[in-house]
């Protein structure tokens, strides 16, 4: 399928398509030049149910972007309709500041009944401002508060929002107040070995500069963190790793900030993203989801760091009913219905498929993800890897005493490799250098998100240089939409492929009549 699907009813008309492109036009010259999801998806919803969109030009689209993961049931879902109406039609005031309210208690009610065991029997709640980069900026006003300490640490590649202080955290910081360490990852490894000693070494770089006194930082105030980094790729913390984070800083009194803004409410396959490594945090952080689709962000923390005084903290929007009962019905929906562990079930088969996907085309440098939480990274396979200041990869002493590119000397050897996948070379040493990683390929990314849309699928784009192709379903997407969604990507990827071969003259993809997972009817929507 090359164009989107059109709404029942048949092609759009003429005033329906000039309607659209009048909205559009308007919106170019009117808001301001920050917009963003605007200018890669020229589109104008009208409508929405569950996974669909429907544009004013009469096209529906699979969405896959979810509301940057706000919409954890999927748009307009009947239970949190049904909960705003009740709000809406008892006369309930829909703005109430921190005063309570049955409606705010009946929220705070179900989300501590699905926090973290260990945190929920001595855990205190903080609304504030209503988005995701507001609850950060509490967080890190506490811990400072809390230890009176001000140094924070993050990590290399986060992202936790758009204000002053959640910047600093980030990993595209320009003006750097807080120490950034290596997030471990295995396809762009900073160490350049990957897998577990990869995080071995990132744990003993943190370890190093929290304890070495010449390191230049500081006790801190605060460690934060994202369980999986989204805007950073879609990487997730290997288990191992949060654990060794969770026990550097209890052992030096540093508390542990966990950002589950983008993977909370059974995102990645658990309830809390923290939940796959048994950890159990000292402050979480959370908006998207909690809201059911409206702003609402919380700061969750353990109740001996709760040293603020009245009025230390506030927001005005702090109070929305509206966003309290739409969470509420969403939380409850989540974990009465046990659609984690349906994410768990269908992101380990979408990840499988997108992983024989990637065994076709070299442009997809690396699949990864957690539940319905997925990225694919394109590359530039015929440029080669990225190499030192002296012209050489560093190297690696391999298992059977061959150097594998990708990092410095060792003082033991690294895991045994893995096979290769079909047609991607040997074991060994070779296999190590076929997924050595290639130079990042940002504009083939942007031609993939391109070529969705034009066969109806809404995705999203991140990572280091907006490589990463990024699916966010809601949680509620059945087999039948999983299955188009990935047929559309595929198809998207080849289009892409071919014309980015049509620019560089290198082969890449599967030809015509070779395989290709398999994807299922265009209808899904």
């Amino acid at each position: 399928m090359t164009v989107t699907d059109s709404a029942p009813g048949g092609c759009a008309t003429a005033g329906a398509r000039a309607a659209h492109e009048g909205i559009l036009r308007r919106q170019s010259a009117r808001e301001s030049a920050a917009r963003t999801y605007a200018r890669a998806l020229p589109i104008v919803p009208v409508r929405a149910r569950g996974l669909t969109i429907e544009g004013a030009d009469g096209r529906r689209y699979l969405d896959c972007l979810s509301g940057a993961g706000t919409l954890a049931l999927g748009h307009n879902h009947p239970v949190v309709l049904e909960a705003v109406r009740k709000v809406l039609d008892s006369g309930a005031p829909l703005h109430a500041l921190d005063l309570a309210t049955p409606v705010k208690d009946a929220f705070v009610t179900e989300l501590f009944r699905t926090l973290p065991s260990g945190l929920a029997d001595h855990a205190r709640v903080q609304f504030c401002g209503p988005a995701g980069t507001d609850a950060v900026e509490a967080a890190l006003k506490l811990v400072r508060a809390a230890t009176g300490r001000r140094t924070i640490v993050a990590f290399a590649g986060a992202y936790h929002g758009m204000t002053a202080g959640a910047l600093d955290a980030s990993g595209h910081a320009a003006d750097v107040r807080v120490a950034r360490l290596p997030y471990p990852q295995d396809y762009r490894c900073p160490f350049g070995v990957g897998g577990a000693r990869g995080a071995e070494l990132a744990a003993r770089w943190t370890e190093s500069v929290l304890d070495d006194p010449k390191s230049g930082v500081p006790l801190p105030a605060g460690m934060i963190l994202e369980p999986v980094q989204g805007e950073g790729g879609v990487i997730p913390a290997p288990d191992h790793w949060m654990r060794r984070m969770r026990q550097l800083t209890a052992e030096r009194s540093v508390p542990l900030i966990a950002d589950e803004i983008q993977t909370g409410v059974g995102r990645t396959g658990t309830f809390w993203a923290v939940e796959h490594s048994g950890v159990t945090p000292d402050v979480m952080v959370l908006s998207k989801a909690i809201g059911g689709s409206l702003p609402l962000a919380v700061v969750i923390y353990r109740d001996d760091l709760d040293v603020w005084g009245p009025g230390a903290h506030a927001g005005t929007f702090r109070g929305n009913q509206l966003a309290m009962a739409a969470g509420t019905a969403t939380l409850a929906h989540v974990r009465e219905n046990r659609l984690a562990e349906r994410a768990a079930t269908l992101g380990s088969h979408m990840l499988s498929q997108l992983r024989d996907l990637a065994r076709h085309f070299p442009c997809i440098g690396e699949v990864r993800g957690r539940g319905l939480m997925i990225g694919l990274e394109l590359v530039n396979p015929e440029e080669e890897p990225k190499r030192d200041g002296d012209g050489e990869t560093g190297t690696v002493p391999a298992e059977d005493g061959a150097v594998v590119p990708g990092g410095p000397p060792l003082p033991y050897p690294p895991e045994p490799t893995e096979p290769a996948a079909p047609g991607r070379g040997a074991t060994g040493a070779a296999a190590a250098r076929s997924r050595e990683p290639r130079p990042a390929a940002p504009e083939l990314a942007a031609a993939v998100q391109r070529e969705c849309l034009r066969r109806g699928l809404i995705v999203e784009l991140g990572g280091r240089h907006a490589s990463v192709v990024r699916l966010l379903p809601p949680l509620t997407i059945t087999d039948e939409q999983a299955a188009a969604v990935l047929d559309r990507l595929a198809d998207a990827v080849d289009a892409a492929a071919r014309g980015h071969v049509g620019r560089s003259g290198g082969e890449r993809g599967p030809r015509q009549g070779q395989p290709r997972p398999a994807g299922a009817a265009e209808g899904a929507g």
